[in-house]
């Protein structure tokens, strides 16, 4: 659709609205919302020349945690590589992160709460801090703008944050990125947290082994650094084009490695092949990118960990097993082509 025929679109569904009899109350909702999100784009539209990472951890640890310092030391490196760093704007590993990228390279998405929620002092008057009413409409700016997410230890809003990520990267309903788990240096807070998911979630064929390839989990701050530079080595970006799943790349494959893709991947094609292709006519709203080279192929829109995994063999990446480098995968990993499309 054109922007004028999604405008036509919006005009229509807000003049339903009072046809509908909708009551104060929701219209006042979804007029905030309105005006919140309108408010965000036009925020975020002169931020978009740079990539930006999105660091969840708890209000709570004081500036002596190891976790602190280490979210410090990963907000200083994804800054000095040229990157802004994203994180609620409040205290504890958010402030950590801010002080490590420094006042220029930090974003701050707030909520605005009943009691007083206390900025970090890096974002105390800074340009980069946005204010929002509604956590969904912050969650969905987080996870929008970021090409990547990293989750320190933290409390409810962290978990939160943790499950609601995975599960849009698990149900496709976001675009895939990088997400990294930081545990403290010889720390358990996300080891346990995965035994749980295996002992609880997999072996009870709630979760599949593949949705372990959706994140990494590691307590080096390099390691770290280098998964978020890893993803976008060769991968470039995605998105549909008709019945088509297009993945841009940085580098056109050669025939052996087209060739691996077809044999190694063949369980996430509803049809056909993978193809090495120029930009198609759906893309021609982004010529800026046009010269890149695209994988095209018709994606069965439910594997998404095991798509993680195709774009970690496009990287480069030596394929570890399913369940995030643990050695509970052995007896727990399911074939690659038996894993069904189910959420929750």
């Amino acid at each position: 659709m054109t922007v004028e025929e999604l405008l036509d679109e919006m005009h229509r569904s807000v003049d339903g609205l009072g046809e509908d009899g909708a009551n104060r109350a929701d219209l006042k909702l979804l007029s905030r919302t309105l005006k919140e999100l309108r408010h965000a784009f036009r925020f975020f539209d002169g931020l978009r020349e740079r990539p930006k990472v999105t660091v969840f951890g708890s209000a709570r640890l004081s500036a002596g945690s190891p976790a602190y310092r280490q979210a410090e030391l990963f907000g200083k490196a994804m800054a000095r590589s040229g990157w802004f760093v994203v994180t609620g704007a409040g205290e504890g590993i958010m402030e950590a992160a801010h002080i490590g990228a420094g006042r220029e390279h930090s974003i701050g998405v707030n909520i605005l709460l009943p009691f007083e929620q206390p900025g970090n002092t890096v974002m105390e008057g800074n340009p980069h801090l946005i204010q929002t009413k509604y956590f969904f409409t912050r969650k969905l700016l987080f996870l929008k703008e970021s090409s990547g997410v990293v989750l320190f230890p933290g409390g409810f809003g962290t978990m939160d944050e943790a499950f609601e990520v995975l599960t849009l990267l698990q149900t496709g309903k976001t675009h895939l990125f990088p997400v990294v788990l930081m545990d403290e240096p010889r720390g358990a807070y996300w080891a346990t947290w995965r035994r749980f998911l295996v002992d609880n979630l997999l072996e009870t064929g709630m979760i599949s082994a593949g949705d372990f390839s959706l994140f990494r989990i590691t307590s080096s701050v390099e390691e770290a650094v280098r998964e978020i530079h890893g993803f976008y080595r060769v991968f470039h970006s995605m998105r549909y084009a008709g019945r088509y799943l297009v993945i841009r790349i940085r580098e056109p494959l050669d025939t052996d490695a087209l060739a691996a893709l077809n044999r190694d991947f063949q369980d996430l094609l509803v049809e056909g092949s993978f193809t090495q292709e120029k930009a198609l006519p759906e893309e021609a709203d982004e010529p800026e990118i046009a010269g890149l080279p695209r994988l095209v192929f018709r994606f069965n829109n439910c594997s998404h960990g095991r798509l993680r995994q195709l774009i970690d063999q496009l990287n480069g990446v030596r394929q570890a097993c399913n369940l995030a480098n643990s050695s509970e995968a052995s007896s727990t990993e399911t074939a690659a082509g038996d894993t069904p499309c189910a959420s929750e």
